[in-house]
């Protein structure tokens, strides 16, 4: 790679001497690191390839950090760690000890609010000009939204009180096409930045100044004039439901255009009112295999650089590709059963279904709440919904999870995708909550499936139950040696080896690690509580008894509130001492890094465990 531009910038403020061919050729420098780069760490890599050129030009024109920036995902902000000094760190990104895959304040100052889900932009940047407002600081903020953001009613909720508290907030929505209208041209870019010239915005306003004087009829004529305007604009624009929320809407505009963003970021850059620059980009741009499929591209491993191939296994099999293989068969035979996500259709494994049933299929967007109370109603009028949800996705829904459908008992089956530690994606989106958040609801049933045969046993078993129910599994590959069990009962635990010195109670894969951990500790036994809610109270009580009170719990979810504070609820009136050590996720957000890494240094790796329960005997 020859760099002759990116080796000297090291802060946004070395952008500010260049010129626009200039920052064309550092855009084109800046694509070809992040590829490089991204092939080896992985990470999200096609939107960030696509705002290339919108960060520089917001950097170009803006006077960050004073200026704010906020990025509604984090997808899209590998241009922007790379110039606000983070160049050197790049190669680190998604390693324990290195760069987030995301926005974190922590990581640096032009990082001003933390980014992991879509939807927080724009409520967070109006509280931002609120503050700034209040202070007398002159200084803009900007909310980079993605396309998909419109499905997020968060967004909306802002952009309604932005635009009536006309606080002066620049939303610039990235349009990838990935989710609305396709249409941008020459003239429609030309009109945009021509339209938002200081010159024509004075003469529009000493028009409409004068007609509003016309003597008893100009304000009947003004009113004329600005519903004649808004059709227009919603005829030729995208534009009218935004400036019906009080926002002027300026665009579309080509993305990959610096000499044209710099321009209209200038002419807006001292717009005193709400602004939406609606901006065209190309997701993977520069990249053929990521634009061809910018859905893999999304958030991909490492690859090979000159072909895009992915270096992980297409045989290795996850936990994601049984439920969806799963949840097929079982839809062959019970034409109640439909699918539900929140635009995660590949990463859930319901692709195939998706083909298989596209009428029984709902990609609802980035929209959890609407999925979960859809569900609801769904199944409280005879269908079987199954909402296929990441953990940390799922906590954005949880009013609905607990008024719509617990409230009511119905019969929802959640299939809890990337439970526990997700890895390099860290803390936005470890899976660390959803067994204590849910175990709290009443009418709730949570299994948790040590092995894939597991998984399939509960999907089967769970819309046989006429209750909410969920099912949580990890983002990993399945057990090569997985054991057969037994059949599955409400509530009920499975022994895996006995032992009378001491019990290990264990939920989900670790159950395995955990068998392996205890192989040459004589006389300890290991529970599967294959349910996380409720739990086996029977069992848990005759093991601890029978191990004179010494036992530990193994979970891969927050120790507070988590299956070891049910197995306490349960063993509160045992009247015996109890010895006991609680292992999971401790009261803290969890950094990015290896899952190995990251067990490792919580002690929930082979030898951790070994360690722990060795102290019990």
């Amino acid at each position: 790679m020859t760099v002759k531009h990116l080796k000297d910038i090291s802060s946004p403020a070395d952008l500010k001497p260049l010129s626009i061919p200039e920052l064309d050729a550092l855009a084109q420098e800046i694509r070809t690191f992040i590829i490089e780069n991204v092939s080896h760490t992985g990470g999200h890599l096609a939107s960030s390839l696509g705002t290339v050129e919108l960060t520089l030009a917001m950097h170009y024109v803006f006077d960050t950090p004073r200026d704010k920036i906020l990025w509604d995902v984090g997808h899209q902000g590998y241009a922007h760690k790379i110039i606000t000094g983070r160049r050197d760190a790049f190669p680190s990104l998604r390693q324990y000890g290195g760069l987030s895959s995301f926005i974190n304040p922590n990581e640096s100052p032009y990082d001003v609010f933390v980014s992991g889900h879509t939807g927080n932009a724009i409520p967070a940047a109006s509280g931002i000009c609120e503050t700034l407002s209040r202070a007398g600081c002159p200084n803009r903020v900007l909310a980079v939204i993605g396309d998909g953001s419109l499905s997020n009613g968060l967004t909306f909720e802002g952009l309604n009180f932005a635009g009536m508290r006309r606080q002066k907030l620049i939303v610039v929505l990235n349009d990838n096409t990935m989710f609305i209208s396709r249409r941008v041209g020459a003239i429609a870019d030309y009109l945009s930045r021509i339209m938002t010239s200081k010159r024509v915005r004075d003469v529009t306003g000493g028009i409409k100044a004068t007609i509003k004087r016309v003597p008893r009829w100009g304000d009947t004529i003004y009113r004329l004039v600005k519903l004649f305007e808004s059709n227009l604009k919603g005829a030729v624009t995208e534009g009218l439901l935004f400036e019906e929320m009080g926002f002027r809407y300026v665009g579309p505009i080509d993305g990959h255009n610096l000499s044209h963003l710099v321009e209209a970021f200038r002419n807006i850059s001292d717009m005193d009112e709400p602004i939406l620059l609606h901006v065209i980009t190309q997701k993977g741009r520069g990249y053929t295999p990521a634009v061809k499929d910018p859905e893999l591209f999304h958030g991909v491993g490492r690859f090979d650089l000159e072909n895009g191939d992915s270096q992980k296994s297409s045989a290795d099999t996850t936990y994601s590709d049984v439920f969806g293989k799963t949840l097929v068969h079982l839809a062959k035979r019970d034409p109640r059963i439909v699918a539900i996500s929140a635009a995660m259709t590949t990463g859930t494994g319901l692709k195939k279904f998706c083909h298989k049933f596209p009428e029984r299929y709902f990609d609802v967007g980035i929209a959890e709440g609407h999925a979960v109370t859809m569900a609801a109603g769904m199944a409280l009028y005879g269908l079987r919904p199954v909402v296929a949800i990441y953990s940390t996705f799922l906590q954005r829904a949880y009013d609905s999870l607990i008024h719509d459908v617990a409230l009511q008992n119905a019969p929802v089956i959640f299939a809890v995708d990337r439970a526990g530690l997700v890895g390099p994606d860290g803390p936005t989106h470890h899976g660390t909550f959803d067994m204590a958040s849910m175990r709290s609801i009443p009418n709730m049933t949570i299994m948790v499936p040590r092995d894939q045969l597991m998984l399939q046993k509960m999907l089967e078993y769970g819309l046989t139950l006429h209750r909410p129910v969920a099912i949580r599994y990890p983002r990993e590959k399945v057990v090569e040696a997985p054991i057969k069990g037994v059949r599955l009962k409400l509530g009920r635990s499975e022994v895996l080896r006995r032992g009378t010195r001491a019990v290990v109670f264990c939920a989900g894969p670790l159950c395995y690690t955990v068998l392996d951990a205890v192989t040459e500790l004589e006389g300890v036994a290991v529970v599967d509580l294959v349910y996380a809610k409720p739990i086996d109270a029977k069992t848990v009580r005759e093991h601890v008894l029978a191990c004179s009170g010494n036992f530990a719990v193994v979970e891969d979810g927050c120790v507070n509130g988590g299956v070891g504070s049910a197995i306490l609820e349960v063993l509160q009136d045992t009247g015996i001492p109890l010895k006991f050590k609680l292992m999971g996720i401790p009261d803290k957000f969890v950094e990015h890094g290896s899952q190995a890494d990251l067990r490792k240094i919580l002690g929930l790796d082979v030898k951790g465990i070994f360690k722990a329960v060795k102290e019990l005997l």
